[in-house]
């Protein structure tokens, strides 16, 4: 990640007038602050929302910020990076979970289904609209996204479908649809948390 950073920013330089560039560079500087709070003990991956956002480099969320800024200042309509920059950059002022603006999050992944149409796009999009309208409004999204051919295999799909049914309190269902996610993944800590998170109770904790 390092490298490319620099990277990133020495093309920055080179072409300092061109937006998509400081789009790029504001998403790897966003998504590199948060590099000490995804992982915890024993590799297992922390989800964003579980993050502790005093472990960020908030040096980076700035200079983030900043590229993202320049980025919109130069550019009409913003291009694909910018607009996963913006998105990171929301989640970015949030200080807790529960301050994070999911309309706005929903209009720039609206934005971005528009530019660069794909069936992962839309995935977040369905996470974006179960944060801001509730899990039945995602889980509908979800459910027209299951046949999508180039997802089989994804195990996001399932991963997402199963926290919006333990939202719901369908247990069960969230408990199978978390195994199957981790039957597909080829992380192995990553495998060991959806596993974890399969042991739902009907009390919607886990066993």
């Amino acid at each position: 990640m390092e490298n490319a950073l620099r990277l990133g920013r020495i093309l920055a330089g080179l072409v300092p007038d061109e937006p998509e560039v400081h789009g790029l560079v504001a998403l790897m500087e966003i998504q590199a602050s948060r590099t000490r709070a995804r992982v915890g003990r024993g590799g297992k991956p922390i989800p964003l929302l579980e993050q502790n956002r005093a472990r960020w480099d908030w040096v980076l969320v700035g200079r983030g910020l900043a590229a993202l800024e320049r980025a919109e200042r130069l550019g009409h309509e913003p291009g694909p990076y910018t607009l996963q920059a913006a998105i990171a950059a929301v989640h970015a002022r949030a200080r807790r979970p529960e301050d994070t603006d999911w309309g706005r999050i929903l209009a720039l992944y609206d934005a971005l289904a528009q530019i660069a149409p794909s069936p992962i796009v839309e995935l977040n999009r369905a996470v974006a609209v179960g944060m801001a309208y509730g899990p039945e409004a995602g889980l509908e999204l979800v459910d027209a996204l299951v046949g999508e051919p180039t997802l089989q295999t994804y195990h996001l799909l399932p991963a997402v479908r199963a926290d919006l049914l333990a939202r719901l309190g369908r247990h069960d269902e969230a408990s199978a649809e978390f195994l199957r996610a981790a039957s597909l993944t080829r992380n192995a800590p990553e495998r060991e948390l959806l596993r974890e998170r399969a042991r739902i109770g009907p009390d919607g904790c886990r066993g």
